[in-house]
């Protein structure tokens, strides 16, 4: 089995290299400090995404995220995991009419309700070359939806 990258995955070679990422709660204040991540190709399939950095209370945090394309639904997969929580985020998605936008949605636990889910949606836009924002939403019952966090990244 040998499968070929295709337009869709060279659509996330836009993500290689090296970044440092602020982020802002959704009142406008800053978070934490800056993180970095790393961001590598596999083979032109998948990119991995590793970031590390200090939490807002002070303790080093670890994030890596899997960014890839399947071909047969269509869609752009990936997961996410971060060493402050045991739930793995399975994505699902596609870039938008803008075609600077990648819409990833997912299930996870409802922060507000415990013991419930929620869909959530991490949106990764390019605004040029050498900055992107993360932007971290969630679903609310009304269909609209909440903004939880939003980061820069800078290409170092």
């Amino acid at each position: 089995m040998k499968a070929e990258p295709q337009e869709e995955h060279r659509w996330l070679e836009q993500l290689l290299g090296e970044w440092t990422i602020t982020s802002e709660d959704p009142a406008g204040s800053e978070a934490n400090a800056p993180w970095v991540e790393n961001v590598r190709s596999m083979q032109g399939l998948w990119v991995v995404c590793e970031g590390q950095g200090t939490m807002p209370d002070g303790n080093s945090g670890q994030t890596l995220m899997t960014l890839g394309f399947n071909p047969l639904t269509g869609l752009y997969v990936g997961t996410w995991v971060g060493s402050m929580m045991t739930h793995m985020w399975v994505y699902d998605g596609e870039i938008e009419d803008d075609g600077k936008t990648l819409a990833l949605n997912c299930d996870g636990p409802d922060f507000e309700n415990p013991g419930r889910f929620a869909k959530y949606q991490d949106r990764i836009t390019l605004n040029d070359a050498n900055h992107r924002t993360l932007t971290a939403r969630v679903q609310a019952e009304d269909g609209s939806w909440k903004e939880l966090m939003k980061a820069e990244y800078r290409r170092r």
